[in-house]
């Protein structure tokens, strides 16, 4: 194993030797690399060993893919790819098997004319045997920058096999770019159903005949550091094509929710761009309703006509981030934004510190109108894709809990209200660990006191500045309030 310094130190012909098998049978790769030194990192490394490849002739890059052995053969082969085919079992196929894969090879090279060629590091022979039927109903362009793009995957894990991260120079910096405002509307998406039903909410699914998505995409990575510092755009992903793929996606999505169509698409991402580091997707619900309509002359719900709603937005976001082969998941939520309510009466505000700064009267009835965001993470955050819809918990539930509680509570205060809320959320769904608040208070300034012969009053907007508060329930929290309410009730049957 080698270090980057080790590599940095080395002289240009020791490093083309070290690094000369990286590409098959290519030692020129890691000799025009030699003179980009030093190397920052494995990454890096392997970035500017790509970029030779990107930058060759058409020619040039179909005599590298022609080096490559087909896969399952017996012929002779480099000790990189002997090694790789071993792992993947493809060194030892019964007759029956080496025989299909001897006539799928030929047909892929007659099709094509060239090898067919998959990064095998961690597939079995039958999801190789799969992907080459897939790809052999390919168009030969689509086949011939996919097979360039599966042999900068080869490198990256022949790389890894010869590099030790130890010693690696980290760069500590903020380097992304991406797309936002990515619009996708998509009717007929698999309805959600078996969503576990609550006392608190009516809610108990979604047909999905119309779903509306509003994506940001945003990615890194160290092979993107060329555009930044040197206006070489050799790997990057224009943010067009990045809208394009988002909005294609939608089509091939067969799940049931805004969650699952970003795990979706964050691994199609980084499976399609081996380049790619990491990628953070926001996707905000654009919510439509059915409206009424008469059939057979009576009042029901259209199942073609939907209204868009303007309320409070549902909104998703996923972090993933790959190391080697493997992606991992680096942090999912839920999240309800701007869910606006007011309560009339049966909140108070009083108790508080009084001094020479404070104007404020206390009240012990007031009208309290706040403004939520409200955002809940999974213990298990496959349970968010809704693969079991009965461990999915819906925006519209949370939203139709908070105000349950903000009617049944005596509210001495926001604080305490989002306390409450937050408890209730995780009494009802234990698959979640916390439930986290960002409030702000937006009460009215009073107008007329009084009414005559009424309860009512008349406000007006409140001058800025507002309050706000930021707070997270724990799954500790609502367990002692869960406690607490039944010694209550212990106390009251004694």
């Amino acid at each position: 194993m080698f270090t980057i310094d080790d590599l940095n130190q080395m002289d240009r012909q020791t490093l083309t030797d070290t690094l000369g098998s990286i590409f098959e049978h290519s030692a020129w790769v890691a000799e025009e690399a030699a003179a980009l030194r030093p190397f920052s990192s494995l990454s890096d490394l392997h970035q500017k060993m790509s970029r030779f490849v990107k930058a060759a002739d058409r020619k040039t890059q179909l005599e590298l893919i022609c080096k490559h052995p087909r896969l399952g053969t017996k012929k002779t082969m480099s000790a990189s790819s002997v090694k790789e085919q071993q792992h993947a079992g493809l060194s030892k196929l019964e007759q029956q098997e080496y025989e299909e894969f001897l006539k799928l090879n030929e047909d892929y090279s007659q099709n094509f004319g060239f090898p067919f060629i998959l990064a095998v590091k961690e597939k079995t022979k039958q999801e190789i045997r799969e992907a080459l039927l897939t790809r052999l109903k390919n168009k030969p362009e689509t086949e011939f920058q996919q097979a360039l793009e599966e042999i900068y995957r080869i490198a990256r894990f022949r790389l890894e096999d010869i590099i030790t991260e130890k010693g690696e120079i980290q760069m500590k910096r903020t380097m992304s770019y991406g797309k936002g405002n990515v619009f996708a509307y998509r009717t007929f998406l698999k309805p959600l159903t078996g969503i576990k039903k609550i006392p608190e909410s009516s809610f108990t699914g979604r047909t999905n005949t119309v779903v509306g998505i509003d994506v940001t995409c945003e990615i890194g990575g160290d092979a993107f550091l060329p555009s930044f510092t040197d206006g070489d755009n050799t790997l990057i992903v224009a943010t067009d094509s990045m809208k394009n793929f988002i909005q294609r996606h939608l089509a091939s999505y067969e799940g049931t929710t805004t969650e699952g169509f970003l795990h979706y698409v964050a691994h199609r991402f980084l499976d399609t761009y081996s380049h790619m580091d990491t990628i953070t997707l926001t996707g905000e619900d654009i919510p439509f309703e059915a409206m009424p309509a008469y059939e057979d002359e009576e009042l029901g719900i259209s199942q073609l006509v939907f209204r868009r709603s303007r309320n409070e937005r549902a909104r998703s976001v996923l972090k993933a981030e790959r190391t080697g082969d493997t992606i991992t998941m680096k942090e999912q939520y839920s999240e309800i934004t701007d869910l606006q309510l007011v309560k009339v009466s049966g909140n108070s505000f009083v108790g508080f510190i009084r001094d020479e700064y404070t104007t404020l009267p206390e009240d012990g009835n007031r009208p309290l109108f706040v403004y939520l965001n409200i955002s809940w993470r999974y213990e298990h955050e496959e349970d968010a894709y809704a693969a079991d819809p009965a461990r999915y918990v819906a925006a519209e539930q949370i939203r139709d809990l908070a105000s349950t509680v903000f009617h049944e509570l005596e509210t001495p205060s926001i604080q305490n209200l989002i306390y409450h809320i937050g408890c209730r959320i995780l009494m009802r769904f234990p698959q979640l660990t916390n439930v986290s608040f960002q409030s702000q208070n937006h009460t009215w300034d009073t107008v007329v006191e009084e009414i005559p012969g009424t309860k009512g009053k008349v406000y007006t907007e409140p001058r800025p500045p507002f309050g706000f508060q930021r707070f997270t329930v724990t799954r500790e929290d609502a367990e002692k309030v869960k406690r607490n309410a039944g010694e209550a009730l212990g106390s009251l049957n004694a």
